[in-house]
């Protein structure tokens, strides 16, 4: 495994679920994420495949789940203020990245010309 961490938007765990290879470079990689993150896609899981399949992967993701408190919550509600579009997982978990000094992991075209995102289709 790596010692690059990441944080990993629910765009980049579809990805590698779906099995896109230019995701396959992260499957090795140290992840982080939010329990929002972890929420959203437990529910994109049950809406496109089965609750079988979104409740497995979400007992596999559950390791990289970290905590947010409530200064990120401020930091990333004013975020979302200024980039309407992105939903409060995605505003969350890029206050987190930067909270950490880590990059973004998405191929969300909001973050495209963001700083500190690793932009990946």
């Amino acid at each position: 495994m790596s010692d690059i961490i990441y944080f990993f938007d629910t765009y980049a765990f579809f990805e590698i679920i779906r099995g896109n290879p230019n995701y396959n470079h992260y499957t090795n990689v140290r992840a982080l994420t939010t329990i929002f993150n972890i929420a959203e896609l437990n529910y994109n899981l049950k809406k496109n495949f089965d609750k079988k399949t979104a409740d497995s992967y979400t007992e596999k993701y559950k390791m990289f789940i970290i905590d947010v408190d409530i200064d990120d919550i401020k930091k990333a509600m004013d975020l979302k203020i200024k980039n309407k579009k992105l939903s409060i997982p995605d505003a969350l978990g890029y206050t987190i990245a930067r909270k950490y000094n880590i990059k973004f992991l998405t191929g969300d075209n909001d973050f495209k010309d963001m700083a500190d995102v690793e932009f990946v289709k």
